[in-house]
């Protein structure tokens, strides 16, 4: 990506270095539960369990120098899609609410409870902000097979989409819908959810080249890797029943990525409308 004289964000939050000790194990709020943004296949139940007390104490972080490029990296593309997505909605009338994106290691404190980074990448949108472990992109590369610059920046634009949901007023429709749905409706409006923030990162893209020409050879194909990287059927081995899925196939991420990032359209991105999926 040609990020080298793009501004950043000044909507970062470092919190990284606070060390949290709870009685009773660590928790998360149920609201993360339901619209809980890019969770990367990794089993929630060890790590939703009932809030309690709990002490933090800050102590010196160590910054690595790789760390120090992704935080540029993460800063950057946290910028450009408050750029793009400002200009999306100024040009329906509306205000663009840029969010911020907290930096934290291990725990954190949320508006939606106390996360942890074995959840991988998330939105609240109770306080509306993105939150994100660093070191989660080692994981990215190493376990999901999912390098480059572009990847990372897709996790990034992901939880993004997902914060368009929430101006847009659709992650509170769907909140309601998911309450009075069964266990395999709930995760079908779930993949619907997951597939719409992929395509809105696509348009993130889209936009974003179009107005600035950031994007390099293969970034494009490093972008459509991670989504298939994290596609339910994969990271399952093709052990889970389709019906327990909640984010969407390899095949479906890739798709409506692809979708967006070709289009550039919100009305493109109708997931909650599509017969096919």
């Amino acid at each position: 990506m040609r990020l080298g004289d793009e501004r950043e964000s000044s909507n970062v939050e470092d919190r990284r270095g606070i060390r949290f000790t709870r009685g009773g194990g660590m928790g998360l709020g149920g609201l993360i539960v339901l619209l809980v943004g890019a969770y990367f296949g990794l089993d929630l139940s060890p790590v939703v369990q009932q809030s309690g007390p709990v002490q933090q104490e800050q102590v010196p972080y160590n910054e690595s120098a790789e760390e120090a490029d992704v935080r540029v990296l993460v800063s950057k593309v946290l910028a450009d899609t408050e750029d793009t997505w400002g200009a999306l909605f100024a040009q329906q009338g509306r205000t663009y609410q840029q969010p911020k994106l907290v930096l934290f290691s291990e725990g954190v404190e949320t508006g939606c409870g106390f996360g942890e980074s074995a959840m991988g990448p998330f939105y609240c949108p109770a306080d509306r902000k993105v939150y994100i472990d660093l070191t989660f992109y080692q994981e990215l590369r190493n376990r999901f097979g999912a390098p480059g610059d572009f990847a990372q920046a897709y996790v990034i634009a992901h939880e993004i989409g997902h914060h368009v949901q929430a101006l847009l007023g659709i992650s509170d429709r769907i909140a309601q819908a998911r309450q009075r749905a069964g266990e395999v409706q709930a995760n079908a409006i779930s993949v619907r959810v997951e597939l719409q923030a992929d395509c809105f990162a696509g348009i993130w893209a889209h936009n974003a080249n179009q107005s600035r020409q950031l994007l390099e050879a293969g970034d494009v194909e490093e972008g459509l890797n991670a989504a298939s990287a994290i596609g339910d059927d994969r990271l399952s081995k093709g052990q889970a029943p389709p019906e327990s899925f909640t984010h969407g196939t390899s095949q479906q991420r890739v798709g409506w990525f692809k979708r967006g990032l070709d289009s550039g359209s919100l009305d493109q991105c109708d997931t909650f409308g599509a017969q096919d999926l």
